[in-house]
């Protein structure tokens, strides 16, 4: 194949065209940007969990059902006159190329972390060139943290607004100044909660919920900040950690099984017990 050559590409965008023509298919024609805007999450999360599986034959089908959200989007916008998939691939290439001047341009980058700065720059000067194209044209001017969508998952959300905050100069000197910043809200998360009426269970109140549920929010977020000077994806981090729980939990399930008994009916001696024995097979 050169790099001209994607008839496959094609014929699976002139498929999608088809399903949607008056003589397709009735579901296909029915559909909208909305009826399948979480189709396009759903897919994109499975392609993920292929990919952290390292599940290779999966990873092929499952990014072809995230190609065919964005042709199916882009024929439901064709249809409408909105846009076509050329567009969408003309547009991004631009991009691509406009954010990448260490290759297709002058500027220099010797490791990933010099790409990074170079691409936060480039997205700022994207940015002034929209502020004054809306202050010429009288439009509302979009600010740092409007295209960060809001329907993120939170964690991914605090990773982003961050990123931008730092673009723009809003950052700690070193990582022990994040880490006095985590003590600090820490801190008052613990004031908060111990000045919180409590239920008759220990937890927190209704009426003093929002409060502390802010002062924990703080710390979680200072927390993303201590990853990101480390250069640690914080999203990926506590993927991670939620399948290794997994496969402990799992170890301990089992072994309650093999006894004849259910998880619920260990003591919390005997799951710890389990639970230790569980790391130390992972360290084998």
């Amino acid at each position: 194949m050169t790099e001209q050559d994607h008839a496959d590409f094609s014929d699976f965008v002139a498929t999608i065209a088809a399903l949607r023509a008056p003589d397709g298919c009735p579901w296909d024609r029915e559909q909208t940007h909305g009826s399948i805007a979480k189709n396009m999450i759903e897919e994109a999360y499975e392609a993920v969990d292929a990919i952290e599986a390292n599940d290779i034959v999966h990873l092929r089908e499952e990014l072809g059902d995230v190609l065919l959200q964005v042709v199916l989007q882009s024929q439901i916008a064709a249809d409408a006159g909105e846009f076509t998939i050329d567009d969408v691939c003309r547009d991004v290439n631009a991009k691509m190329v406009r954010r990448h001047p260490h290759v297709f341009g002058r500027a220099k980058a010797e490791s990933a972390g010099d790409v990074l700065a170079l691409w936060d720059t480039v997205k700022l000067a994207e940015k002034g060139d929209a502020d004054a194209q809306a202050e010429s044209t009288g439009a509302e001017r979009e600010g740092l943290l409007d295209s960060v969508p809001t329907a993120f998952p939170a964690l991914m959300q605090a990773q982003k607004i961050s990123r931008k905050a730092v673009s723009a100069g809003f950052e700690w000197d070193t990582v022990e100044e994040v880490w006095a910043k985590v003590a600090e809200e820490a801190g008052e998360l613990r004031e908060a909660f111990d000045a919180a009426p409590k239920t008759d269970k220990g937890t927190v109140a209704e009426t003093a919920e929002t409060v502390v549920e802010l002062e924990f929010g703080d710390v979680l977020f200072t927390l993303v900040n201590v990853a990101r000077k480390m250069g640690i994806d914080a999203e990926s981090a506590l993927r991670a950690s939620c399948g290794k729980f997994r496969n402990r939990w799992s170890f301990i399930e089992g072994a309650a099984w093999a006894q004849g008994r259910k998880v619920e009916e260990l003591s919390m001696d005997e799951m710890q017990a389990l639970w230790d024995k569980a790391k130390e097979r992972e360290r084998e």
